[in-house]
């Protein structure tokens, strides 16, 4: 088990962290959140959905990352990247039991995505922090 520091407060970035990825993956699964946010009508449909997961990706990346340092703990890009690269995989798991039918190699390309964004967001904290 983790020390933990001395618990003052409640943990604001720990509690947003947890939030937007419980109600990220919910979203994930849900296929009228999946239709309604890359209609095939739209002619990029596919690259539109990927980068925009890259950036919710990255968001839950970047929570994660300030809610490790709530914790006393300092994240670094390669590990959110990891973190967040399983939370993904996680994500593709549920939609498997939800009936998704991509194959392998989207759901690989997928969880691509969701490292990807965890480290960009590494980078956005490595980078906040030289600057503050």
């Amino acid at each position: 088990m983790l020390p933990v520091p001395q618990r003052q407060g409640m943990k604001v970035w720990t509690t947003a962290a947890v939030a937007v990825a419980a109600v990220l993956y919910a979203t994930a699964l849900d296929n009228d959140v999946y239709t309604l946010t890359s209609p095939a009508s739209l002619p990029s449909h596919v690259f539109l959905r990927k980068a925009y997961s890259v950036g919710a990706f990255a968001l839950v990346g970047y929570l994660s990352g300030r809610a490790f340092q709530e914790w006393g703990r300092r994240p670094n890009a390669a590990g959110l990247a990891l973190l967040v690269g399983l939370y993904s995989a996680a994500i593709e798991i549920g939609q498997a039991f939800h009936g998704s039918t991509e194959g392998l190699a989207w759901n690989a390309f997928d969880t691509g995505c969701g490292a990807l964004g965890g480290l960009v967001a590494g980078l956005v904290l490595k980078a906040t922090r030289r600057a503050g």
